[in-house]
């Protein structure tokens, strides 16, 4: 059993693991460029997931149906709640300033604190409070450097506020991962989450379907595997510590896609974005050290 402040140490490190491989994710549309948009990528990527996660269940030489979750009906309100949030502010990016909508997504995390603390009874510090508010303030200066909310628009209103829904949906997927984390084993989440997703996202793709060659495709299959990497790694995480905790490690977004701007499109980050990824890791280093509550059993067998 770890003691001290270990565990959160450790729960901080598999979730900045997943940030990274989803900031990678997240990029494969800009990537993209022409050739496919988001549905199709992100049906790619799902068709993927599910073929990996079929593939692993096989060397397990189980039955798919051992998988069988107690609570599908939680599972698929889950991926509801998921695609939904990611689509919503997709859509809200379309019709604002990307910089802007990205901002306001953001509150995700103050959201998912919020319900921690009102639906699960996490109790927050004031090293809580601090880790968090030295995260929001580095995110803060990241999207403000970049132009966040320079030009305000009454016009923007409508989809300002379709961020902040699809920033609340998000933040009720992360407490129900956290639920869902605790009850079923890490196979049993991500088959579901990945089986429904394909099924939720495969209707609304195939209108928006753009034709593809096979090694075209391959690129954006291949995010499946990735994907199931860093499902898993949330999951880990999100066992181990509180979600006042985890949650605002994914203010490291924005230093993951920073680093890709940088390596893959020769975007420069200003003074403001490094000082606000600065603070983002300061707030991180907080957390982590903050004294964990009692550990439960462990649950993290990939079986």
């Amino acid at each position: 059993m770890k003691t001290g402040w270990s565990r959160n140490a450790e729960a901080i490190v598999w979730v900045t693991i997943a940030t990274a491989l989803f900031s990678i994710i997240f990029a494969s549309g800009k990537f993209a460029g022409e050739l496919a948009p988001p549905l199709q990528v992100n049906v790619m990527r799902y068709m993927g997931g599910a073929a990996t996660l079929i593939v692993l269940a096989s060397f397990q030489r189980q039955k798919l149906s051992s998988y069988r979750s107690g609570r599908p009906l939680f599972h698929f309100i889950r991926t509801v709640f998921g695609v939904s949030g990611g689509l919503t502010i997709i859509q809200s990016s379309t019709d604002m300033p990307i910089v802007d909508a990205t901002a306001i997504s953001l509150l995700y995390v103050v959201f998912v604190v919020l319900l921690g603390v009102m639906i699960l009874g996490e109790r927050l510090g004031w090293r809580h409070v601090a880790g968090i508010l030295a995260c929001f303030a580095g995110a803060a200066l990241v999207v403000t450097s970049r132009g966040a909310f320079r030009h305000v628009d009454v016009a923007y209103i409508a989809p300002a506020l379709l961020a902040l829904f699809g920033a609340l949906l998000l933040a009720v997927e992360g407490i129900m991962i956290k639920l869902l984390a605790q009850s079923d084993r890490p196979m049993v989440v991500m088959l579901h989450v990945n089986i429904f997703g394909l099924l939720l996202l495969a209707v609304p793709a195939w209108f928006v379907w753009q034709p593809v060659t096979v090694w075209q495709a391959l690129p954006y299959v291949l995010l499946g595997p990735m994907g199931i990497a860093a499902q898993y790694c949330v999951i880990r995480g999100y066992r181990m510590a509180d979600l006042s905790v985890v949650g605002p490690v994914d203010y490291s977004w924005l230093i993951f896609a920073s680093l890709i701007g940088l390596l893959f499109f020769n975007e420069i980050p200003t003074v403001g974005v490094a000082t606000g990824c600065a603070f983002i890791v300061l707030g991180g280093v907080v957390l982590a050290t903050i004294k964990p509550r009692p550990e439960k059993q462990s649950l993290f067998e990939l079986q």
